[in-house]
This record gives structure tokens, sequence and C-alpha cells, in this order.
């Protein structure tokens, strides 16, 4: 058997998420303290008490979202799961630096500090309401991209986000995206849906954000993962230290391979993913992309009990 280890991305957040890990396990009790304490509040007090929109604003859920993966990670490894029992980590968008945080490439408070910047970085890129990002179900990436270029004009429009064979999302002004879900309902979709997030995500208009987060890595220290990590915006796996470090930046407008590095984890041996952290999106994206490949969530100690105990 070999697996591979997922963390997912925005969109997944929800009131209380990691409480139970932190309940139960001292090891995911000390990361929210740490990422507590790298960004100076208490992030920890809005993930188990909060409110969800101000959970959801993207310089809260970035963070939070990969402080719950992380306190996931260190809950396997009390159960005895390491790193090395994968073969390789990926992450949906944010989801890369959870990845990175668990494989050990970036420290866990280097990671927290990155994710707020690329939050509020992104969230100041274009003004809200400026930009869309909607989703465009039963059409393949080669018709969205078709449908995106020309539904563009002179504006931006680009497939941000490959999920899955049948979910590819667009991204860019909110004109633009309003005239490529039209046209993708006229050209077949099943469905073409605006999303409720804050900003226009990997396409041209994060451009600002990119060159934010390019000054930000900088003066980080990368390591190079434990395992390596399958990168979104190439789809192959990466372990070198200034690789990652140029992906980083290039994710930011570049769009999430997501389909694509499933099968590239496919081809390369993988026939199970865990996926770490809140939430299940990835698993039903995964099961979507090839049927074949057995998924387990590790969001509570009772999933994450179950997954150690029959590892194999």
């Amino acid at each position: 058997m070999s697996r591979a280890f997922v963390f997912p991305g925005q969109g997944a957040q929800t009131i209380g998420m990691g409480e139970a890990l932190a309940e139960s396990y001292a090891a995911a009790r000390a990361v929210f303290e740490e990422v507590d304490e790298a960004l100076g509040e208490r992030l920890s007090a809005l993930i188990w008490q909060g409110d969800i929109d101000e959970l959801t604003l993207t310089r809260n859920a970035q963070p939070a979202l990969m402080a719950t993966s992380l306190a996931a990670m260190r809950a396997l490894e009390a159960e005895g799961v390491t790193i090395a029992d994968a073969a390789f980590v990926a992450g949906h968008s944010l989801g890369e630096y959870s990845a990175l945080a668990a494989a050990g490439a970036i420290s866990l408070a280097d990671t927290a500090r990155l994710l707020r910047l690329r939050g509020q970085a992104m969230q100041e890129a274009v003004p809200v309401g400026d930009g869309a990002m909607a989703a465009i179900l039963g059409l393949d990436l080669g018709a969205v991209r078709e449908i995106a270029q020309e539904a563009a004009g002179d504006g931006v429009c680009a497939a941000a986000n490959d999920n899955d064979p049948a979910q590819v999302v667009v991204s860019g002004d909110r004109a633009a995206v309003e005239r490529a879900a039209d046209l993708a309902r006229e050209k077949g979709a099943k469905r073409a849906v605006m999303l409720p997030v804050s900003a226009p995500f990997h396409c041209a208009l994060m451009e600002p954000a990119a060159r934010a987060m390019q000054e930000a890595l900088a003066g980080i220290t990368i390591q190079a993962p434990a395992v390596p990590l399958v990168a979104n915006v190439r789809a192959a796996p990466v372990s070198d230290p200034e690789e990652i470090r140029a992906l980083l930046v290039e994710q930011v407008t570049g769009a999430v391979r997501w389909r694509e590095s499933v099968l590239a984890m496919k081809a390369a041996g993988v026939d199970e993913i865990w996926e770490i952290g809140a939430g299940k999106a990835l698993s039903g994206m995964i099961r979507r992309i090839d049927r074949s490949i057995a998924t387990r969530n590790m969001g509570t100690p009772a999933e994450i009990i179950e997954a150690a105990a029959s590892r194999g």
C-alpha cells in the first residue's frame, strides 16, 4: 500500500475544527498554541468559539486551516504514523503550505506568519467586489479554458482550479467571470455557480500578492521536505528548497492543477490518500478523479485512531 497525505484549502473551515484534537492530544494543542504565539493573537479562540464570517476572512482562514491540519498531523504522529509513512504530500492552494510544514520544509511559526501575510495580500490585491470566481460543473478543462478566453474580453478570466474531471473554477474580473458562467451554461455545463469568495484567487489579478509573497519568502528558511511535494502549479513532485520557494510565488497567480496532481501520484504508485485536517472536499474530488484510489479523512481523534490501527 503506497499512500499520500493531502491538505485542504480555503472553504473547509468550520467553527470548532481541531478542538477535539487539541483536547485529546497535547501535541495537537501545542500546534494551536504555537500558531497563536507566532501571530500574536488567540486565533485558536476564533477557530473554536468565534464567528464563522470572521473565521472565513482570508487572513484568518488560511492560518486557521493550516493549524488544524498540522494538529491532525501531530495527532497521527502520537499514534505512531509519521510523514515517512507517505510517499508524497500535496495541498490544495493554501494546503500546499500545510503540506510543507508537515514535511518539515518550513517551520510552523514561519508557515503561520506566511499564511497571514498571504491572506492579507490576496485580499488587498483586488478591491472587494471587483473580482469573482465561479465553479463550472460538467465541462472539462479544455472546454472551460476556451470559455474563459472568450469571456475575458479586455479583462481577466482564467481557469484557476482544475479540481476534478467535472469541476473547473474560473477566476478574474467580475464581469468576465459572470460572462463565463453564462457561456458555460449555453455550452452545456450542468451548473455554473458563482462562489462566495472575497477575491479572485489564482489568476493574473493576484500579481500584487505574488510580489508580496516573493519578498516574504526571500527571508524564510526552506529545507528539503521529508517526502516530495507534488506542487500545485507543476502537478509533479519537487524537493529542492529553491524550486519550492519559486513555485510558492508562482502559485499565487497560477492555476491549481489538482486533477493532474492526483493522477501523477496514482501513476507513481499511490493507491491510498489521506486527507489531513478539516472537511472532506479533497476526498470527494479524488473519488471523482479516480475511484480506484482509497481515501481516508483525518479530522477527528476517532478517524486518526482508526487509521493508525489499520495502516498496515
